[in-house]
């Protein structure tokens, strides 16, 4: 039971007349007595909480920033009417910042033996599931001294999936890709390149694509065209240890290496490649293979969407494995990982010939743009000792980088906004040189 104000204040301003008129004990009793009893009655007479049948329906995904409606049907199988108010909640991150008491809460009016439907808005600021919580229902009786209040678990999941705030970048890439994949003849022949046509030999043609039978047939020289070939395979691999936990700017450095995957899936899908994934920290976090081209990127999104960082260290070892299981043959392998020096010299360096013998290896790393703003301070002796540290890191940065180099990888090492594009234009151009 609950009382509401109204019968506080009904209490109250009776006690305050009867102890004017009447100051005596029984005078006080006399006005308390009828209120407790309108009380009684008006809970007795309130719609039931207990019975209440609840349901729900609507979204059940939505993209990292944008809204989704969940919509709660209330039954009320009881002979009475309910009247009251209903608190629908959430988690505090599947809100809008500030609205979560507001939009959580709904009046109700369900005549007897009748449902009604209420919608709740949400709009989640991280990724992941969030999952509804208690539904609590106060049902007021018809005076409106008391009410009945219970709760019921009605579950429901809504997954925010990555924003995907790089596809803004797809179309120029993908205009791009028609010009390689025969618009524009490719003429350096690689090992991911295949024959395309003939055509008249110009000026500048690298004389080593010139068909000498072709030409000797047609009184003209001819030299062959190459096109990239399709069908190749892409092993996106995100480490999920402890260094793409550290935040920049606003979200941690995996929200960044999430949004240049699905850029490259959504651009190799295109091109005719086959793309999986494979997450791993200490262990296999999780991984999507074999795919259908129209199923692949909404499967990466999905399995992308509940994927945290783990604050321990990667085994890179455990990682290499995994990754050279899942691609036996010729692979495309990019790695999203940090370029601190320690963790790549001690976990990867020992293993990375594994990779560099059979695959092409990119390695991705998310910079700091504060690094740049630091190293440029002079002001006081704290902003020139800090110039001095974000100096010697970054430093350390192009050293690791460098050697990565040196041993066959190509190293990407970007801010946030411009790891997705710059990933993209890597794979264009190693499909255009041939070498996937």
């Amino acid at each position: 039971m609950a009382l509401t104000g109204r019968t506080a204040l009904l209490a109250a301003l009776g006690a305050l007349v009867v102890g004017l008129a009447l100051p005596s004990w029984a005078g006080i009793g006399a006005v308390t007595l009828p209120v407790l009893l309108a009380v009684l009655v008006d809970l007795v007479l309130a719609a039931p909480v207990r019975s209440l049948r609840f349901s729900r329906s609507g979204d059940t995904s939505v993209r990292l920033g944008e809204g989704a409606t969940v919509e709660l049907t209330v039954t009320n199988p009881s002979g009475r009417p309910l009247r009251g108010q209903l608190r629908d909640a959430w988690p505090p991150s599947a809100w809008r910042p500030g609205t979560a008491i507001a939009g959580s809460r709904h009046h109700l009016a369900v005549p007897a033996g009748e449902r009604r439907r209420l919608t709740t808005s949400l709009a989640p600021t991280r990724r992941g599931d969030h999952h509804a919580h208690r539904v609590t229902v106060r049902s007021l009786g018809p005076l409106g001294l008391a009410a009945r209040q219970g709760s019921h678990q009605v579950p429901w999941t809504l997954r925010a999936l990555p924003p995907f705030a790089s596809r803004k970048h797809l179309p120029s890439r993908l205009a791009r890709l028609r010009e390689l994949d025969g618009r524009t003849a490719v003429l350096i022949r690689g090992q991911g390149t295949e024959f395309d046509s003939l055509r008249e030999y110009l000026p500048g043609d690298d004389v080593r694509s010139i068909d000498w039978r072709a030409s000797a047939r047609r009184n003209t020289v001819a030299v062959r065209t190459w096109r990239p070939e399709r069908d190749r395979h892409v092993l996106l691999v995100l480490d999920t240890g402890r260094t793409s936990a550290g935040r920049v700017g606003d979200a941690p450095r995996l929200d960044a290496a999430l949004d240049a995957a699905l850029l490259l899936t959504a651009l190799a899908t295109k091109a005719g490649d086959r793309v999986d994934l494979l997450a791993h920290d200490l262990h296999k976090r999780g991984s999507v293979l074999g795919r259908s081209p129209s199923d692949v990127l909404p499967a990466f999104t999905n399995a992308m969407a509940t994927l945290e960082p783990a604050l321990l260290e990667t085994d890179m070892r455990a990682l290499v494995s995994n990754a050279l299981r899942l691609a036996p043959h010729r692979s495309l392998i990019v790695l999203f990982t940090g370029l601190d020096a320690r963790p790549i010299e001690e976990g990867l360096l020992p293993v990375l010939p594994l990779l560099t013998k059979r695959h092409e290896v990119v390695l991705v790393s998310v910079a700091d743009p504060r690094l740049d703003e630091l190293a440029t301070a002079r002001g006081t002796v704290k902003e020139i000792y800090g110039a001095a540290a974000a100096e010697q890191t970054r430093a350390d940065r192009r050293r690791t980088a460098e050697r990565l180099t040196r041993l066959g990888v190509t190293v990407l090492d970007a801010p946030p906004a411009a790891v997705p594009p710059a990933l993209a234009d890597t794979y264009l151009a190693l499909k255009a040189a041939g070498r996937l």
